[in-house]
């Protein structure tokens, strides 16, 4: 990953990053490769499923690839959250009819068409009259009717059959439940010990949500939330000031929100996070129909389309890549949706429908002015030196029409920008002067293949240099070819 390292793999040509699920069909060292050779830029674990050791060897596969491709690669670890359950039947499935009566009781017996435990005493604290009990992802709708603290008494509204520790959704109340479960400290833990780059914190409701992760995190990984909750959109832009990214987690959202109302909502996610600076991922079957067929709906890719369109960051496959029978091919055709979408000669347009007004400090006038700088001049490229990354982030906001380089002595730093719009990150020596900021960005415009002789690109860094945070330089400059030439690489 070094600078003495020979580059073997080149940036992606599209902007938007894939991030792409592991799992049963995608878990061996060679199908990892194959993800990453047909377009994945990070890789999602999922900790709701799989031993710690299996998963070790996941994570060592994926951290090889660095070593392979002279790449930093980027992992997420994706929290379980706490799942609310009902309890089981005493012939292990029954049918709700719609009209009738049925409750939900702390009694551990096993239930029948009148009832069924609820081991969640925190619902019972929380559940008014009138709200409404989501089962088996909103297949079944029950309304509650009366309530006390170890009865809940419902209506039939949406009947079906139900069987044993089918999921429940509460989307009318915020439950008065952590965020983090003890399985989850437990993951997060091991996923800390892993070296993870980034955590994603399921089933947010509330910012202190967030607040507890991070002191959790400790600064180690980077926080991703996850908005899959009423109650998190609702309280949006507290969460997003105390998390690094944000994701829209389509699947449960489209449980708890009337499914016509998810397309306004994720529109409105994409814009806030983007507005706020934040890098914000859209999620879930964007192209479900691969788990199975070889190719996609045109529905769906017009779907994954219109996320790129929207000035997402990164767009997610989750079982097409993790349990599906076209892993590889799914990965590719997202990448070949992105090609395609950022060809469009409307796009650049279409994603600066969003403002994104820079925040009053010198390094956010210094990200607008380059992206405005790099238009007006044609330069090829923005070089961005960075410590801890922040500074390719507000460049990244600005969505320049251009390729952003990052250069960065932190390995951690390089790794985390993998879901970040536009990046292409490389670990090298930082540098201690102005002359050989100016130089080494030539060069490594040149060896990674953005510039070339007559080129001019734009350099942005910090005085006094490797001080995270003290973006000050804006500066541009022509490259004349012959930069590497009797360049002897310091061992």
């Amino acid at each position: 990953m070094a600078e003495t390292t020979a580059i073997r793999a080149h940036a992606r040509a599209r902007k938007v990053r894939v991030l792409a699920t592991l799992g049963p069909a995608s878990a061996s060292r060679d199908m990892i490769r194959k993800l990453y050779l047909a377009g994945a830029d990070a890789f999602r674990i999922n900790m709701s499923h799989g031993a710690h050791a299996d998963k070790a060897a996941v994570i060592a596969a994926i951290r090889d690839l660095e070593q392979e491709f002279g790449r930093p690669s980027t992992i997420l670890f994706d929290l379980q959250g706490p799942k609310l359950r009902v309890g089981s039947f005493a012939d292990g499935l029954v049918a709700l009819k719609t009209g009738d009566p049925f409750a939900l009781d702390r009694d551990p017996t096993p239930g029948d068409t009148t009832r069924v435990s609820l081991p969640h005493k925190e619902i019972f604290a929380a559940i008014e009259v009138g709200a409404r009990l989501l089962l088996d992802d909103g297949k079944l709708v029950l309304r509650v009717t009366a309530c006390t603290p170890d009865r809940i008494d419902t209506v039939v509204e949406v009947g079906g059959a139900l069987s044993n520790s089918k999921g429940l959704n509460v989307p009318d109340v915020v439950l008065p439940m952590a965020a983090l479960t003890e399985k989850d400290r437990r993951d997060l833990a091991f996923a800390l010990e892993q070296g993870a780059d980034w955590i994603a914190l399921s089933f947010v409701q509330r910012p202190e949500d967030v607040a507890e992760a991070r002191r959790l995190i400790g600064g180690k990984a980077l926080l991703l939330a996850k908005i899959e909750k009423p109650a998190a959109v609702d309280r949006l832009e507290e969460i997003l000031e105390l998390a690094d990214a944000v994701m829209v987690a389509r699947g449960d959202l489209g449980v708890e929100m009337p499914p016509q109302e998810v397309p306004r909502l994720q529109k409105h996610i994409v814009e806030t996070a983007r507005r706020l600076g934040r890098p914000v991922v859209v999620a879930t079957q964007m192209l479900e129909s691969m788990i199975r067929a070889p190719t996609p709906t045109r529905a769906e890719v017009s779907d994954v389309a219109t996320a790129i369109y929207d000035g997402a960051d990164a767009v997610m496959l989750s079982a097409e890549s993790a349990a599906g029978d076209w892993p590889e091919e799914s990965v590719a055709m997202m990448d070949k949706i992105a090609v395609s979408v950022e060809a469009d000669p409307g796009y650049h347009a279409r994603i600066h429908f969003t403002e994104t007004p820079a925040d009053p400090t010198t390094a956010d006038a210094l990200a607008a002015a380059a992206t405005d700088i790099a238009t007006t001049v044609g330069a090829k490229a923005i070089i961005c030196f960075t410590t801890s990354g922040s500074t390719a982030r507000r460049v990244a906001r600005e969505r320049p029409s251009v390729p952003l380089l990052v250069l960065t002595p932190s390995p951690e730093a390089a790794r985390r920008l993998g879901l970040l719009w536009g990046a292409h990150a490389v670990l090298t020596r930082d540098v201690d002067s102005f002359e050989a900021m100016v130089a080494k960005s030539k060069r490594m415009a040149l060896r990674h293949g953005f510039a070339r002789a007559g080129d001019r690109i734009i350099v942005m860094a910090g005085v006094p240099f490797g001080t995270p945070g003290s973006t000050n330089v804006l500066h541009v400059v022509r490259l004349t070819g012959d930069e590497l030439l009797n360049y002897k690489r310091v061992q």
